[in-house]
């Protein structure tokens, strides 16, 4: 459910303040939604490696590091930061999580300077509005998730700031910002009814697509289980894994059953439809 459509539509430059309950996910979704480029801040450790930091920059995501990551990677939050304002000056999307970490949680963690700095120093643009988000998931790892994403109306960015002292006003930014955000962070709930006709509707269909999807789905889970285990990048990295991978799945599996029968290659426009049928049919139970 997306609460705030409205606002999906603000022009000029934009500063997204969002909790971060799941790790890239969170910003895969919130940024699919608009219709212009969104440029994220993102953990710095996830650039480490030179193939995932060309992947990460490609999606308009920015390394910023936490002293937990290294004191001597603290310098480049500064590149960060700067990136970040050149976009905002162009009249740019930039998306922050400003509890400047994740954790499977949908209580909010201790808020971060990051956002209000960036802000601060962005507030002489008069057109910049700060836009609250609150997103919450049903699920952290099952497959197949309920989705709530509340969008506040954007607030001008001089409003946040109306104290001369600096840490005074980086203190009411992130107060403001922290009701802002927790008002709107509603976890999907389940509403148990009787759907005994879906079941039967979509079972011969959902078990058609279990069967021809479980070849790539259950061994990559199990893999993705093991690499991401005392992480919270499982959730992110199975979506990115799939995004990446299914397309070449259905080429591999459209190919393979060509041979046996060459009109069956029409199966590749079905495929989809039976994983949404598999999906759909788990989850009635």
């Amino acid at each position: 459910m997306i609460g705030g459509r409205e606002s999906l539509l603000v022009r000029g430059p934009v500063l997204i303040v969002a909790n971060h309950p799941n790790s890239f996910l969170d910003a895969i979704i919130i940024g699919s939604l608009f219709n212009r480029p969104v440029h994220f801040l993102a953990r710095g450790d996830a650039f480490n490696k030179p193939w995932h930091a060309k992947l990460l920059r490609i999606l308009n995501m920015i390394p910023v590091y936490r002293l937990s990551e290294g004191k001597e990677n603290l310098y480049l939050n500064e590149a960060a930061f700067q990136k970040s304002k050149e976009v905002l000056s162009q009249k740019g999307i930039v998306l922050i999580f400003i509890e400047g970490i994740c954790v499977h949680k949908h209580e909010l963690q201790p808020f971060k300077k990051g956002a209000a700095r960036i802000a601060l120093e962005s507030k002489t643009k008069s057109d910049l509005q700060i836009l609250p988000v609150g997103i919450a998931y049903d699920s952290f790892e099952h497959f197949g998730k309920a989705i709530n994403i509340d969008f506040g109306k954007p607030i001008r960015v001089k409003s946040l700031f109306p104290f001369e002292e600096e840490a005074r006003s980086i203190r009411h930014f992130n107060a403001v910002l922290y009701e802002e955000i927790n008002k709107r962070i509603s976890v999907p709930v389940s509403i148990k009814t009787d759907q005994t006709i879906k079941k039967i509707i979509l079972f011969i269909p959902a078990v058609i697509g279990y069967l021809l999807h479980i070849p790539l789905y259950a061994p990559l889970k199990k893999f993705l289980q093991k690499k991401t285990k005392g992480t919270v990048f499982f959730d992110s990295v199975l979506f990115g894994s799939l995004l990446f991978l299914y397309p070449l799945y259905l080429i591999i599996v459209t190919t393979t059953l060509a041979f046996v029968y060459p009109h069956i290659i029409y199966i590749v426009a079905v495929l989809p439809f039976l994983a949404w049928c598999a999906v759909q049919w788990r989850r009635c139970f």
